[in-house]
């Protein structure tokens, strides 16, 4: 299969920008992530066989992007808070008990999202976090925009259940 890289550029660049920018809200991450899209996909066009459409491939490529960006980032932020002094880590924070309460039900949800199988796990990430259609989320996984709907009800109902009997704590 032949593939213009100047074409694909041009048709396909606006997508995968509002495709990453959606998932990261920063245009800025935005742009890179995207670029660095492009160029993967030039490094690899002879591996796409076409069995998905260009822009699923590209928007795979790109959230593998931005996946290992926030585990990079991730990463650095550990690093710099274990190099914090304790007197700094303990700095009072205005209104700490409502601070301390949506962090613990952040926590929370996250523990019981980390703990999902897949696919329930990504496809409630893409729709919560990404904040993507059913449709797009659908064309990621190569499937109908109804089994993204029954995934995300299904990894949703799976956290309500989670939370509820306070299995994870």
């Amino acid at each position: 299969m032949k593939i213009d890289f100047e074409e694909l550029y041009r048709r396909f660049f606006k997508d995968v920008y509002l495709f990453v920018l959606s998932m990261s809200k920063d245009s800025h991450t935005a742009e890179e992530i995207t670029q660095e899209t492009f160029f993967r996909a030039l490094k690899e066009m002879r591996h796409f066989k076409g069995n998905c459409s260009v822009t699923s491939w590209l928007c795979q490529i790109a959230r593998n992007l931005y996946i290992d960006q926030l585990r990079r980032e991730k990463r650095l932020v550990r690093e710099e808070t274990a190099g914090d002094s304790l007197a700094e880590r303990q700095a009072p924070v205005p209104d700490i008990s409502d601070a301390c309460i949506r962090k613990a039900e952040s926590l929370s949800i996250y523990r019981v999202l980390h703990c999902l199988d897949e696919p329930y796990k990504e496809v409630f990430t893409l729709r919560a976090l990404g904040e993507l259609s059913f449709r797009e989320i659908g064309d990621i996984f190569g499937k109908q925009e109804s089994w993204a709907r029954v995934t995300y009800y299904r990894a949703r109902m799976k956290i309500v259940k989670e939370l509820s009997e306070g299995s994870l704590k």
